[in-house]
Formats: structure tokens, sequence, C-alpha cells
């Protein structure tokens, strides 16, 4: 298991000293791996490197998408950090269930904008959502310290743990990258039959199908079944 492995991503944050302080955060338990959706503030700034200390690398080797979808293409599981139970057909852990994580996958660990958290559009891309336990009548946290608690928490079990998953050496998990090629192709021949009706019905039915195609632990094998179904539907057409 490696640190590499690990991924935080930043989605819309808001504050440049929270940028920073994610950052220092992140090197201060030898992970590597920042990625920014769509960040508010210019990105990099003055403020992010002052506020990131000794961590300025971190900032420099950070990845910037403008969308969440196009962030995921090498992560196998996806955890939404959320300070809310949300009322969706998702695996809500907290952080005790880290330990049945298979940190040998390549991991990412989601955060939402200061101001909004995550929305369930976004929540939709998830394996899992993670709350940290705190006060029930003030559950915020800012967003440099829910990264921390869990950065810690994931550095010790990465170094003390032994693997709990088996499964044939045989069997190759999917990526993202493959489950989202997969479910273009099946929306893409849902659309050719007008499938999202009514039409401002359609962003809610598009979170309802990443619901069930990303909590699925499916095989590199599968989706390229599920990929092949999915275009000769198309070609029947």
């Amino acid at each position: 298991m490696s640190q590499d492995n690990i991924s935080f991503i930043l989605h819309k944050p808001q504050l440049s000293e929270n940028i920073g302080a994610c950052a220092r955060a992140i090197k201060n338990f030898n992970f590597r791996k920042l990625i920014l959706i769509n960040p508010k503030p210019i990105f990099p700034n003055d403020k992010i490197l002052a506020t990131s200390v000794g961590a300025k690398d971190i900032i420099r080797q950070s990845k910037k998408y403008d969308d969440l979808e196009k962030a995921l293409g090498n992560i196998d599981i996806l955890i939404a950090t959320s300070a809310r139970f949300r009322n969706k057909n998702i695996k809500h852990i907290n952080l005790d269930d880290l330990k049945r994580i298979n940190f040998k996958k390549k991991i990412g660990f989601l955060f939402g904008s200061e101001a909004s958290g995550l929305s369930n559009d976004e929540i939709s891309y998830a394996n899992y959502t993670l709350q940290i336990p705190t006060n029930p009548d003030f559950r915020s946290l800012n967003l440099s310290h829910s990264l921390i608690i869990i950065a810690q928490y994931v550095a010790r079990l990465i170094k003390f743990k032994n693997p709990v998953f088996k499964k044939s050496k045989k069997i190759k998990s999917a990526s993202k990258r493959e489950i989202q090629t997969m479910l273009n192709l099946c929306i893409k021949n849902l659309d050719q039959i007008n499938f999202f009706r009514p039409k401002e019905k359609r962003s809610k039915m598009l979170e309802n199908l990443r619901n069930i195609f990303y909590k699925m632990d499916l095989s590199d094998k599968e989706t390229r079944i599920l990929s092949g179904v999915f275009a000769s539907l198309g070609k029947k057409r």
C-alpha cells in the first residue's frame, strides 16, 4: 500500500487560505496528490503558496480540472465527504469503516466547497459517503480541518493495516474512466430514443444512473460486456 494511491479532491474551493492549508495537511501525512475542480481563486496565487508554508511542491504538482467527471479517470474508489446524511441509495460510512477499504486501489477523497458542500449530483459519482463524527448541533467543519482528520486516519491505516479483501488476481476492477466510457455510451443511446423525459428531469435521471453504476464493484471485463450490450442496442435501431 502506498500514499501515492490516495488523492484529495477539492470541488470548487472558495478560499485561497483553505487551499494552501489543505496542501499543508496533505504533506503533513506524506501524501502527495491534490486535485482541484474549478477553484474560485486564481490558481495558484501568492496567498495559496503562502498558507501552504512548506508544501509549495504539493501546490505546484497538483492538477486542476473544469469538471468533476474529467478528474476521476484514474480513481478506482471515490469517497465523498458530507456533514449530512443523504437520502440516497449509497453506502454511508464513518471513519472506522475505512479499515475495510482496499488501499491498494486508487482512492479519491472528495470535499465540497466551503459554502455549500457537495450536491446530490456530485455525490452520485461516489462509491461511498463519509461523515466525520461531530457535535450533532454543529456539524460543519472547516475544509482543511476535515481533510487533515481524514489524512491522519488514512495514514495510520496504511502504515499498520493488513489487506482485508481477497479476490482472484486475474480479476481487475474497472477504473472510473472505464465506467465513465460505458456510462456515456449508455446515455448516448438513451438520448437517441428520447428516454430522458421530461427534459427538466434529465439531470436527476442521470444522477440516478451514476448512483447505480458507480457504487457497483464492476470488473474491467464486465464494463466491456456492458459497453458491447449498449452498442448493440444502438445498432438495432
